[in-house]
């Protein structure tokens, strides 16, 4: 995964889109993305974002356009008109009835995150709506959030197998013409729903997608524009990496910890997750290869500090992965002492290791 600073621009001035660097603690929501648009010229498309259809009809014709988009303090003059800015805008009048035109934010799949973005209603024989799909696996597979000014009405609803699940939200006033805020909150299977700053929706729970892609959505006709679109959310991670994390905050006299393992993409034994992120990727140690071979703790000492490699097994008891342990030595401690010291650490593990997949992808 990219990882690069953090801005605090309304756009960032370079590229398509940004991700936003660790900020601190685990457990944190610690990364930000904020679709960036000033260096996309007028007809074109932001980096990393690919069309796609829902339905029948034509694909929708997405490019950046210039408009009038309002700043987040007030004006000085408060008849001044809002200044220009770029924005992303469907502009094909296609008007198939169950035609939803997409447009796919590729690079990421979230999990928990918190999106924030202003839409605009701007015109549609037929149809003046737009929302966002999110946690879309594919055009046949998503939840849907929009807003209609045609209809006057809010909803979400749920994409499965391209069939509409049973829709939800209420009547209400949706102008069109100017910009709404829409948000939208994901944790676990919870979901929240605000529109123009309040709560639009009830919250939801829906265990259907766990994760998937985000995009921008609209229906039939609908002439639609989104700007200003912020992601902040948990970025993924592995099982062996939650694994590490995990027993770092559990346990403090812990000095060093990893797992090492074969992937699909490396059949060589090698570092999936660390205390020291420098260590991913390099090779196994004699030691872990063995704990995995034979199947038992292998114990080291070096100068004040214990080393210790376990197997962890699979949900059939076949080892799949070594688990490197470093503690800190005292007088009198034995290879023994060593690998009871670090058996809970293992055994905190291993009810979540199913499969070497799950561990590592």
């Amino acid at each position: 995964m990219a990882r690069a600073a953090v801005s605090l621009l309304r756009f960032f001035p370079a590229g398509a889109a940004a991700l936003g660097a660790l900020l601190c603690g685990a457990g944190l929501w610690a990364a930000e993305l904020r679709v960036g648009l000033l260096d996309v010229p007028v007809g074109g498309l932001p980096a990393g974002f690919r069309p796609a259809l829902t339905g029948q009809g034509a694909p929708g014709d997405w490019q950046v356009i210039s408009a009038e988009i309002p700043t987040l303090l007030p004006p000085l003059n408060p008849e001044a008109r809002p200044p220009q800015g770029p924005a992303i805008a469907q502009l094909s009048r296609d008007a198939t009835d169950e035609r939803f035109p997409l447009l796919v934010y590729e690079p990421e799949v979230f999990t928990d995150f918190t999106l924030r973005v202003k839409l605009k209603l701007v015109a549609g024989d037929f149809e003046q709506m737009a929302g966002i799909a999110f946690r879309l696996q594919d055009p046949e597979n998503y939840y849907v959030v929009r807003a209609s000014a045609k209809g006057n009405t809010f909803r979400f609803y749920r994409v499965h197998r391209g069939q509409r699940g049973p829709v939800i939200g209420p009547e209400m006033d949706i102008a069109a013409g100017v910009w709404h805020d829409l948000e939208i909150e994901c944790e676990g299977n919870r979901i929240r729903i605000r529109f123009d700053g309040r709560e639009a929706l009830p919250e939801l729970t829906d265990p259907t997608f766990r994760e998937g892609r985000i995009a921008l959505w609209t229906k039939s006709d609908s002439v639609s524009y989104f700007a200003d679109l912020r992601i902040t959310y948990r970025p993924r991670t592995t099982l062996a990496e939650d694994l590490v994390a995990g027993a770092l905050a559990r346990y403090d006299r812990l000095l060093g910890l990893r797992i090492s393992a074969a992937t699909a993409d490396r059949q060589d034994l090698h570092v999936v997750a660390s205390h020291d992120e420098k260590e991913i990727g390099a090779p196994g140690t004699e030691a872990e290869q063995r704990a995995i071979a034979e199947n038992q703790p292998l114990v080291a000492k070096a100068g004040g500090e214990m080393i210790v490699c376990l197997p962890l097994r699979d949900r059939n008891g076949d080892p799949i992965a070594a688990v490197r342990i470093v503690m800190k030595s005292f007088p009198g401690q034995t290879e023994q002492n060593a690998v009871g010291r670090a058996t809970p650490v293992i055994r905190m593990m291993q009810p979540r290791v199913l499969s070497l997949e799950a561990l590592t992808q």
